[in-house]
This record gives structure tokens, sequence and C-alpha cells, in this order.
């Protein structure tokens, strides 16, 4: 069983690439939140598990992240591009 952890930081508008983020400027959003990346991966078609109290290693601040189970068919890469577009797609 593969498990994907997805941190926010890796979607967020507001982090560089050197910092964290793994998609590109136009699929990133202003401080995503676990629950969006959660229902993302759902409507992905994956089972997503949330855990609030997590820090992602370059921030100081908890914002928690995002456990993708069974993603065996798509590199990570892949799932991050296709979570941060599904929010992207929810925010507007």
């Amino acid at each position: 069983m593969v498990e994907n952890v997805i941190w926010p930081a890796y979607l967020d508008a507001e982090v560089s690439r050197s910092k964290g983020r793994r998609v590109p400027g136009d699929l990133a959003v202003p401080e995503p939140t676990v629950d969006e990346i959660a229902a993302a991966a759902q409507q992905v078609g994956y089972d997503a598990v949330i855990e609030r109290d997590r820090t992602y290693p370059r921030e100081y601040e908890p914002r928690g992240r995002v456990l993708v189970r069974d993603a065996d068919d798509a590199s990570k890469n892949d799932l991050v591009q296709a979570i941060a577009a599904y929010v992207t797609a929810m925010r507007e």
C-alpha cells in the first residue's frame, strides 16, 4: 500500500519553489487548507486522511497534512498536479 503525503505548502501560492511549493504558479492557490486538499483528492478518486497536528518541516506553524492512500497508479508529481487543479477549480 502506497501512502503519499501532501502538505499544504506544496500548493501554496505564497511559498516559493525553493521553500517547498511543487506546482506551477498558475495552479497554486493562497493558503490552501487540508480540508480542500482532502476533498480534491477524493474528487480525483483516492482515499484521503487528514492529520491536523502535523507541521511541514520548513514551516513553524502547524497546518496539517493529507495522507493519500492507494495511489499506486500515479506518481507523486502527477497526484499533486491533479489535486492542485481541483483545488483551483473549487476556489473559482
